[in-house]
């Protein structure tokens, strides 16, 4: 026990001393990244390696890893490197293959660090599959890293990996683990209870699977399909292994472990091309024509997506081609059909998913199940629109009472014209009739009739909610015309809100910001405009014109993959607008600050 507390203080005052540190990955659900112990385990063709990051306060749990180089002078009775490591594979994190042999292990390398960053922006709140809270990352961000070889030969059927257990059979302290196959995600981070077995398919790692059903693989067999109805465009796409299109496509590669780097565009293309001339998408009975939109490399998991871009030796096993094939439309689409044809010894389920305004329908296509059919049933859904927000009578300028007015002016010759009359002894009783009409007219008609005079608009006439509901307006507008996918379109639509000389570089700089880089450069669109504070002031550089000082944020989001990627950005911004043709336009922006919320 001596010896167990002084090897302890030595290992937590080095540990003090480590710097703090931060790396990205990415987020899950499961709550299992930010377990007290993380194992990353690959399994590759002749070892499995672990690289294993032990918490502060589980030292003692694997103390067998602890070098002697950590400690100033020996500790009497500690066995030696080669015993430690036997008692390691023995009985703290075994590897146990299908014939029962425990796999020896040898220390690649120990030293403290600090643990690895990985975000969960949902730690603490209700998992949906525990019904329980999920955990945060703990607050001692100490670890001992340890990076463990486990040597074997042959190709074992199966691998079961057994953490450190108290005498009930239960694991001493929470492992967070992901596992790899020949580089294929086998499952992303889950929790190491017990014993997890692993069964191997060596000539398809795509195929190697957990017994346990909650460790196992939900991305299925490789082949996904999707559809993306949205206002004026049909999107079809496809995300295939490269692996299962051997089945149909010769891609002569020059090696079975990697499409090499001057292989990875002539892949990509043979596979883009192979879907264009198979490409069989109705829409409302049609066939409309197809944009093949892009065709990349894709690195996909459970959690997130992304396009390479740029070549790169790419993992035969776990290579992704995804396909974008786009079609232009008027408005929303009754009915969008397709059939998927491609299914062989391996691949006989396909993972398809139609997502539409009122959101995802997933389905399974079959061999004898092929067609992907959506219907509009979208019984109360508008497509959103670019209108004039025109100019209301209250703020065109100062309101006279037109028709009241010209009862005025009547007035005057008729009154004169009855005095003359009067004072010649003639009747006159018909012109007093007249004048007691017009008077009557002109006050009643003063409230109704009123023409704007002075042609701007004044501050005086604007309170906070006026600027933010015309502000608000413009803006949709503005958002919604980047849903059209022609660039004659969106400056059309863009003209409505804004003057000439503001359009270009408006429009450069919205299609910039409401870039999604995780949807391989995306332009997300905008759900969601919300204006906060407006104050109203004349413009001290726009005659005739307002400053409306506004704070606005926008959300977009684009689909890919399944995958809903978000983007919104805060604004502050000065907004100068002014009477257009009895509509309001933006005719300049001063932009203050734009801020990524997320």
């Amino acid at each position: 026990m001596v010896i167990f507390c002084r090897m302890f203080f030595c290992l937590f005052t080095i540990l003090v001393l480590l710097p703090s540190a931060s790396h990205a990955d990415w987020i899950n659900l499961s709550g299992a990244e930010n377990a007290r112990n993380i194992a990353e385990i690959y399994v590759e063709t002749d070892r499995v390696r672990i690289q294993l990051e032990v918490f502060v306060d589980d030292l003692m749990i694997f103390e067998e890893l602890i070098p002697e180089s950590f400690f100033s002078e020996p500790l009497p009775g500690r066995p030696s490197l080669a015993k430690r490591q036997q008692i390691f594979a023995q009985r703290i994190l075994q590897v146990v293959t299908d014939q029962g042999e425990k796999l020896p292990v040898n220390f690649a390398l120990v030293e403290p660090r600090i643990r690895v960053e990985r975000p969960s922006p949902f730690a603490g709140m209700i998992s949906p599959y525990t019904r329980r809270p999920i955990p945060g990352p703990p607050a001692d961000k100490r670890v001992l890293y340890a990076e463990l070889i486990y040597p074997f030969e042959g190709k074992p059927k199966s691998l079961t990996f057994i953490p450190p257990q108290g005498d009930n059979g239960l694991p001493k302290s929470s492992i967070g683990f992901i596992c790899n196959h020949q580089g294929v995600t086998v499952v992303d981070f889950r929790i190491l209870s017990k014993g997890s077995t692993l069964h191997l398919d060596w000539d398809d790692p795509w195929y190697s699977e957990f017994d346990k059903k909650p460790l196992r693989r939900k991305i299925g067999t490789g082949m996904r399909t999707f559809l993306y109805i949205e206002p004026f465009e049909v999107r079809n796409e496809i995300l295939v292994r490269v692996k299962a299109m051997m089945n149909w496509i010769d891609f002569d590669l020059r090696g079975d472990a990697y499409i090499e780097l001057d292989e990875f565009n002539r892949i990509r293309e043979q596979i883009g091309q192979f879907f264009m001339e198979r490409e069989n998408l109705r829409i409302d009975g049609q066939r409309l024509k197809p944009i093949l939109d892009k065709t990349a490399f894709v690195e996909s998991s459970l959690q997130r997506s992304r396009f390479i871009e740029t070549p790169e030796q790419v993992p035969l096993n776990s290579a992704m081609v995804g396909v974008i094939v786009t079609y232009l439309t008027d408005g929303i689409p009754q009915e969008v059909t397709t059939t998927w044809e491609l299914f062989s010894e391996r691949v006989q389920k396909v993972t398809a998913r139609m997502t539409d305004p009122a959101g995802p329908f997933p389905y399974d296509l079959t061999p004898d199940d092929n067609v992907l059919k959506w219907t509009n049933y979208l019984k109360t859904y508008t497509i959103p629109t670019v209108q004039k927000i025109n100019v209301a009578d209250q703020h065109r300028g100062v309101p006279v009472p037109l028709v009241s007015l010209v009862c005025t002016v009547l007035l005057l010759p008729i009154i004169w014209s009855a005095l003359r009359r009067k004072k010649h002894g003639d009747s006159v009783k018909a012109l007093f009739g007249l004048i007691g009409l017009l008077l009557i007219g002109a006050l009643v008609l003063i409230p109704v009739f009123q023409v704007p005079v002075g042609g701007s608009a004044r501050a005086s006439q604007f309170s906070a909610e006026d600027g933010r509901e015309i502000l608000n307006s413009l803006m949709k507008n503005v958002y919604r015309a980047f849903d059209f996918r022609d660039e004659e379109d969106v400056y059309d639509k863009l003209a409505i809100s804004i003057s000439g000389d503001l359009l270009a570089d408006l429009y450069l700089q919205q299609r910039k910001s409401l870039v999604v880089e995780q949807a391989g450069g995306a332009q997300a669109k905008v759900e969601e405009v919300a204006v906060e504070d407006v104050v109203v002031s004349k413009s001290t550089r726009r005659d005739g014109a307002l400053d409306l000082r506004a704070q606005w944020t926008a959300l977009g989001q684009v689909g890919h993959w399944g995958h809903i990627h978000s983007r919104q950005n805060h604004y502050d911004a000065i907004v100068t607008i002014k009477p257009v043709a009895g509509a309001w336009k933006i005719i300049d922006l001063e932009l203050l600050e734009e801020k990524r919320l997320f």
